[in-house]
């Protein structure tokens, strides 16, 4: 089984040392002194106590590394549509696209049936850049729970889960995606196959699309964001507003609101993926867990005037700080995409 895993950072490099523990052909697409170290010392991955140090075959050219049976893209959501051409080399015939991205993935609307089917969401791929040179019957949904960090130059410190829940979207038991759940279950991670991904694609995002904005704006972590009552307040009105879209699209959410607010908040003092990145000058993650949610709701007819406030304070705290860049959108209204075969 050949896997490639472009874009290697703290969640690409652990899925890396797993699949790689597992007997998995393994090559890494990564860059700067993080690729260097990785190829001159191996991939080092500490959990708790234990340390693992393994010797994938690591590149910044996907070129050198042929077509592969599964290519998971383990980039932040806005890096992917400007990769779209340099994946290219990576897709035989049958290769599937396994999207290890945080929000709504470009192939959302793809085998869901109903009114939106085959439509691409501008805010994540404008243009239909993925839609159209990724493929959505490539797609397998993957929804990622661990948390890692890069220490250092090739080294991955793992903080707590293992889980990468998978799910074709027209929710069929695949062979291909169960081959890739028992490979990642090889390695030790929890890789359950689920029959309607969608949802949990929305759990996650659903508190994503608030704990992040808020605690950017704030700098508060979550479990200062869930106690305090005005911002809890405010993250419980943007949640509201998600469920109702998601409610209109058929997801179902299998939590109440209060119950994932008090979710989040037992996380401790722990800070934001988006509050990080805003304190280290990293692009932030707005539009795969906000500016979508947005657009989806102006979709499906539901006002989203919580979600519509602080996505425009958030943009602009991240065009400030030099961190976000709003995207070119490609019309006033998402278009229709090429229909897959």
């Amino acid at each position: 089984m050949k896997i490639c895993i472009f874009g290697s950072g703290a969640i690409g490099g652990y899925l890396g040392v797993r699949l790689h523990q597992a007997g998995a052909d393994v090559s890494l697409v990564a860059r700067g002194a993080h690729l260097t170290a990785m190829r001159e010392n191996g991939v080092k991955l500490i959990v708790g106590e234990e340390e693992t140090v393994v010797r994938p075959r690591c590149t910044d050219n996907a070129a050198e590394l042929g077509p592969q049976d599964y290519v998971i893209i383990g980039l932040k959501a806005h890096s992917v549509p400007s990769v779209v051409d340099a994946i290219q080399p990576l897709l035989g015939k049958d290769t599937a696209v396994v999207t290890a991205v945080n929000g709504i993935p470009y192939w959302y609307f793809y085998k869901n049936g109903g009114e939106f089917e085959g439509r691409v969401l501008d805010t994540v791929d404008p243009g239909g850049i993925q839609w159209n040179g990724l493929g959505p019957e490539r797609a397998i949904g993957c929804v990622v729970y661990p948390a890692t960090e890069v220490v250092e130059p090739g080294v991955i410190q793992h903080i707590y889960g293992d889980k990468f829940s998978l799910g074709e979207p027209d929710g069929s038991q695949s062979d291909r995606v169960k081959k890739l759940s028992a490979a990642m279950e090889a390695g030790g991670l929890r890789a359950p196959v689920l029959d309607r991904i969608r949802d949990e694609i929305w759990l996650k995002l659903w508190g994503n699309l608030c704990f992040n904005p808020i605690s950017a704006l704030t700098h508060a972590t979550l479990d200062v964001i869930c106690s305090d009552p005005e911002t809890r307040a405010v993250a419980k009105a943007m949640m509201l507003e998600a469920k109702e879209i998601g409610d209109r699209l058929g997801v179902h959410f299998r939590v109440d609101v209060e119950r994932r607010i008090n979710g989040a908040g037992a996380v401790g003092a722990h800070k934001t993926s988006m509050l990080q990145d805003l304190e280290r000058g990293r692009p932030m993650e707005i539009d795969a867990l906000l500016s979508v949610v947005q657009e989806m709701g102006r979709m499906v007819g539901v006002a989203t005037p919580t979600i519509d406030v602080v996505l425009a304070l958030v943009r602009q705290r991240g065009e400030i700080a030099g961190a976000y860049t709003r995207p070119q959108r490609a019309s006033s209204e998402a278009a229709p995409a090429v229909a897959a075969q």
